[in-house]
C-alpha cells in the first residue's frame, strides 16, 4: 500500500513546489517582462473601464459623476427597444454582420488555397504582398480611394457603365448600394490578413500527406479537399468563432468614412448610432446601455458557437 504523505511532508512538497515556480519565473523573467505592455493594456482599457458600465443603469450627469448620479434602473433598456430609430440600427448592424460573414470570411480561404497552389516562388511572393498591402492603409485612405473609384463624374466604375450607355450611378447616394460598399471595401483590404494566416496554417502542414496522395493518384483538387482543407480546420473554426464573437462589432471607422445622409438609412450601424448620440448628442447613460446590451449579445453568440463548434467538430476557444 502507498503510504500517506504526512502533514510536514506536505509543507516540504508545497514548499518545494513554489520554489520551483519562483526559480522557473527567474529563469524566464524576460517573457514576463515582455508581456507586461499587453497585460497593462488591458487592464486599461478593458477590464476597468467594465466599472463605468453602471451608469447604463443611472441618469448619467458629468458634472455629479456616477455617485452622485440617480438611478433608473432598466428604463435605457426599455427606451432603446421603444425607439423606433434603433431597432433599424440594430437591423441594419445584424444584415451587414451577415452579409460580412457570408460574403467576406470566406475569401481569405479561398485566396490561401489559390495563392498555396502557385509553383512559381517569386510570383508567389508578388501575389502576396499585393493582396497584403491595403490591410496598411487607414479607413479614411480606403475611403477616399472608394470615393474616387465610384464619383459620378470622374469614377472608373462610371465610365466603364458610361461604356454600354448607362447613365452614371451615384453609389454612395442611394441606400441599396451602402451595404455592397461596405462589405466590398472590406474584404478589399482585409482579405490579406486572413489570407496571411491561413497560408501560415498551410505551410505547416506535412508534405509526406501530399506525396502518399500523388502517389496513390490523387489529382491537385482532390488533395485540396482531402489533405488542405481538414488539417487547416482548427484554424478556420477558432477564426470564425472569433468573427462569431464580433458579429456585433462590424467597426465605427469602416462605415463612418462612407455615412452620409443620403445613405445613412441602411448604412448606420450601432457604432456609429454610439458616437452620435453618446458623443454628440451626449446622451451617456443611454448608449452605455446600448454598448452593454451589443456586448452581451457577442458573449452569447460566442459561448453558443463554441459549444456547437467543440460538438461538431471537437475545436473551440476553450
Amino acid at each position: 500500500m502507498a503510504s500517506k504523505i504526512q502533514p510536514s511532508d506536505r509543507t516540504v512538497y508545497e514548499f518545494s513546489s513554489q520554489s520551483q515556480k519562483w526559480a522557473f519565473m527567474r529563469k524566464h523573467w524576460p517573457i514576463y517582462v515582455i508581456s507586461l505592455p499587453g497585460i497593462i493594456y488591458f487592464l486599461l482599457f478593458k477590464y476597468i473601464p467594465l466599472f463605468g458600465s453602471v451608469i447604463a443603469f443611472q441618469n448619467y450627469n458629468i458634472f455629479r459623476g456616477i455617485k452622485g448620479s440617480p438611478w433608473v434602473g432598466l428604463e435605457n433598456f426599455h427606451r432603446m427597444f421603444q425607439y423606433t430609430e434603433f431597432l433599424q440600427i440594430l437591423k441594419n448592424t445584424i444584415l451587414i454582420g451577415i452579409y460580412d460573414l457570408v460574403f467576406a470570411f470566406p475569401v481569405p480561404i479561398i485566396l490561401a488555397l489559390l495563392i498555396n497552389e502557385l509553383r512559381m516562388l517569386t510570383y508567389k511572393r508578388i501575389v502576396q504582398t499585393v493582396v497584403y498591402m491595403p490591410h496598411f492603409l487607414s479607413w479614411v485612405i480606403v475611403g477616399g480611394v472608394v470615393v474616387g473609384v465610384l464619383s459620378p463624374s470622374t469614377g472608373i466604375v462610371n465610365h466603364l457603365l458610361g461604356l454600354f450607355g448607362i447613365d452614371p450611378i451615384y453609389f454612395l447616394g442611394e441606400n441599396e448600394y451602402i451595404r455592397t460598399i461596405l462589405i466590398s471595401s472590406g474584404i478589399w483590404k482585409d482579405s490579406g490578413w486572413g489570407t496571411i494566416i491561413y497560408l501560415a496554417a498551410i505551410a505547416g502542414i506535412n508534405p509526406d500527406l501530399y506525396e502518399a496522395a500523388q502517389i496513390d493518384g490523387a489529382s491537385r483538387i482532390r488533395q485540396v479537399f482531402a489533405i488542405t482543407i481538414p488539417t487547416i480546420l482548427p484554424t478556420i473554426v477558432i477564426l470564425f468563432l472569433l468573427h462569431i464573437g464580433n458579429f456585433l462589432d462590424f467597426g465605427f471607422e469602416r462605415v463612418f468614412v462612407f455615412l452620409n445622409p443620403l445613405n445613412n438609412e441602411n448604412g448606420e450601424i450601432i457604432d456609429t448610432f454610439v458616437y452620435r448620440a453618446g458623443l454628440v448628442d451626449r446622451q451617456y447613460s443611454y448608449t452605455t446601455a446600448i454598448g452593454l446590451f451589443k456586448s452581451v449579445v457577442g458573449l452569447a453568440l460566442i459561448m453558443i458557437s463554441n459549444t456547437f463548434s467543440k460538438k461538431m467538430t471537437g475545436e473551440g476557444l476553450y
